[in-house]
């Protein structure tokens, strides 16, 4: 009875997780390149299924992890010189005011005070060479990454990677941080699109009806531990009603 109450609980918890997740993904629809998480919930592998069960089995905890959909989103027009997309895989490198470098997939800049293309947060737009500055002029970028101010070019976006895309710690909505020890590579075959953004790629309709399928499992799993909980309470009463 105890294990069953335990497992109704266990079976409720990824539910709360995966709506606090649904809603933040929700919240986050409309942020250009942002990227939705999800969830690993544990399932018993076909080994395990065919070994005898301990009593610690249960106690398992049913969530492995988060993790992040790194799926393209759709391209948005909006004819803006600077606002930018990554038609491919990689992320623009970002350079923060402390030297710290982020990774991105949100190609809405902006010209600072200095005339280098920047990104909100105080992080500037690096090129093969370092950060790229275009004054007042007019801005042109090829699909070859080449940044021209007034026909001259003033430097190269090359898309960034890593080994691993998972690897990478989600700092804020759009940027990732690239843990120490990882490296980074430009990404093959990866163009860049001027006058696009990148949406996010969140699907609202999925998301909604994840979030009811969720509820309704967290409902059955509490609804289960409750009648689990007035029968053991009723084996209590008639153990207590004989003594």
């Amino acid at each position: 009875m105890i294990k069953g109450i335990y497992t109704s609980a266990s079976g409720m918890i990824p539910r709360v997780e995966k709506q606090e997740i649904i809603a933040n993904n929700v919240a986050n629809a409309g942020a250009t390149g942002f990227k939705k998480d999800n969830l690993f919930v544990r399932e018993l592998s076909i080994a395990e299924r065919k070994t005898i069960p301990t009593k610690h089995d249960w106690e398992k905890p049913m969530v492995d992890d988060t993790y992040v959909d790194f799926t393209p989103g759709a391209f948005d027009k909006t004819n803006n010189p600077l606002d930018l997309a990554i038609d491919g895989d990689g992320f623009f490198r970002l350079q923060g005011a402390d030297g710290s470098i982020a990774l991105t997939r949100s190609g809405a800049f902006m010209v600072d005070s200095q005339g280098y293309i920047s990104f909100p947060g105080g992080y500037r737009l690096m090129g093969e060479s370092g950060p790229i500055q275009v004054g007042n002029g007019v801005v042109t970028v090829a699909q070859s990454g080449e940044v021209q101010v007034d026909s001259s070019t003033v430097g190269r976006i090359v898309p960034m990677t890593v080994p691993d895309v998972q690897e990478l710690d989600k700092i804020g909505s759009a940027l990732f941080q690239v843990p120490q020890k990882v490296e980074m590579t430009p990404a093959v075959a990866s163009g860049i699109q001027q006058g696009y953004l990148e949406t996010s790629n969140v699907d609202i309709v999925r998301e909604m009806v994840d979030m009811i399928i969720a509820y309704r499992e967290y409902e059955a799993n509490a609804k289960a531990l409750q009648q689990q909980d007035a029968s053991l309470d009723n084996l209590f009463n008639r153990v207590a009603g004989k003594n």
